[in-house]
């Protein structure tokens, strides 16, 4: 009966043990978890931000694009090191606006056009846009496109740093888009890089995963 006892006992003790152990670990990745999915951007840039600036292999390429509509609107933000567009891929329709509002830092939104002395990464045809470098906190601008097609645009003091977003315009055919096309190859690697990134949302927003 005593050897019963303590083995039991024994038991007891280690299985207890063993509830805390798994308690300690589950706690562990609910809160690395918790701080990954409550603050994305934030967190992406912490973690791998300080070369290129933006962390976007890991966080923002998950994000939905959605049908076209009339209007759309995306941040220019510069933060804990980072530099990017959110959402970096917006959809509106044929003669549809997209709004660029700057949250912080000095940004531009200006097109991969040769009107900008850029490599052509818009429609045929298409008009340019160039905001011009905008210093103020929640200063705004605007372009509405009147052609359908996927657009690249960038901003002038950081694309090297891999801030560039795309807009979708209607629904146009990936098989046709000049900006679908292999990036620029007089551009830096951090740049044609960030560029097939973009290529992939937006094939896949288009329903088309060629690549």
């Amino acid at each position: 009966m005593t050897d019963s006892l303590t083995r039991r006992r024994m038991l007891q003790l280690t299985g207890g043990t063993a509830v805390v152990g798994l308690a300690g670990c589950t706690g562990t990745q609910n809160n690395d978890g918790g701080g990954a999915n409550g603050t994305p951007t934030e967190s992406g840039q912490d973690d791998t931000s300080t070369e290129s600036g933006h962390s976007d292999e890991e966080d923002g390429h998950d994000e939905a694009v959605g049908a076209p509509s009339d209007t759309a609107e995306v941040n220019m933000i510069t933060e804990d090191g980072g530099y990017h567009f959110e959402p970096h891929v917006v959809r509106v329709n044929v003669g549809g606006t997209v709004t660029w509002h700057n949250e912080s830092g000095s940004h531009s939104t200006t097109a991969y056009h040769s009107d900008n002395d850029q490599p052509q990464l818009v429609p045929d045809g298409a008009a340019a846009w160039d905001s011009g470098l905008y210093t103020e906190q929640g200063a705004t601008f605007e372009h509405t496109f009147e052609t359908e097609g996927v657009y690249h645009y960038y901003c002038t003091p950081h694309e090297s740093l891999g801030m560039i977003g795309s807009v979708i315009v209607g629904e146009p055919d990936p098989h046709e888009q000049v900006a679908l096309e292999d990036p620029p190859a007089d551009k830096p690697e951090r740049v044609r890089e960030k560029l097939e990134e973009l290529n992939g949302m937006v094939s896949t927003a288009l329903g088309d995963d060629h690549e």
